[in-house]
């Protein structure tokens, strides 16, 4: 029981040092110090600190798919264009989390290049979540043959909102979405009256 209380611990506190000083800044000293127990310790639970980073990164893909998928299953009985609007806003609020953005932002961006193909095949798997969700949300709304298109223009929304929490108000951030969201909605709809 202590040892995953404790390699929880570990994870936690690696995650937070993992996405605001990214992996190479952080040291397995920092995490061992914020933790409360001594380095070598740190190798009972992970065999290194790429070990390490790869265990939070998988804990945050997973937690985001099952969070994703949740909050899809809680929208199910409104409209499909309620739900991908929804999803889209409760999207960007899970990743406002200080921690949970920064990750994702350096996981995606700045991967440690030892660990890039790790991280990206777990990346994929996260996508291929998002697809199955989101299909099944399009399917009701465009022809079968154009939801793959329309998929990618909504995961680009999706990718473009969450980049933009970083650099703008929320107020700002906010008007930005809504703008957003108008135009691809339209787009959606233009393409259906052709």
């Amino acid at each position: 029981m202590k040892k995953d209380s404790t390699q929880d611990r570990i994870k936690e506190v690696a995650l937070i040092l993992f996405a605001r000083k990214g992996f190479e800044g952080t040291s397995l000293s920092e995490i061992a110090s914020g933790v409360g127990i001594k380095k070598p310790s740190l190798y009972a639970h992970y065999k290194s600190k790429e070990d390490l980073f790869l265990g939070v990164i998988h804990k945050v893909s997973v937690d985001y798919n099952a969070f994703f998928i949740k909050t899809a299953e809680e929208l199910s009985d409104r409209s499909p264009e309620d739900q991908l609007y929804y999803l889209l806003h409760k999207n960007t609020g899970y990743l406002r989390n200080d921690e949970l953005g920064l990750i994702f932002k350096r996981m995606m961006l700045f991967p440690p290049e030892s660990l890039r193909s790790d991280i990206y095949a777990m990346f994929e798997k996260t996508e291929d979540v998002m697809r199955q969700v989101i299909q099944s949300i399009l399917v009701q709304m465009v022809r079968e043959e154009e939801w793959e298109q329309v998929f990618d223009a909504y995961l680009c929304l999706l990718d473009g909102v969450f980049e933009q929490v970083f650099y703008y108000s929320p107020e700002e951030h906010k008007k930005r979405l809504e703008n957003s969201w108008s135009a691809f909605i339209k787009g959606v709809y233009s393409r259906e009256e052709k």
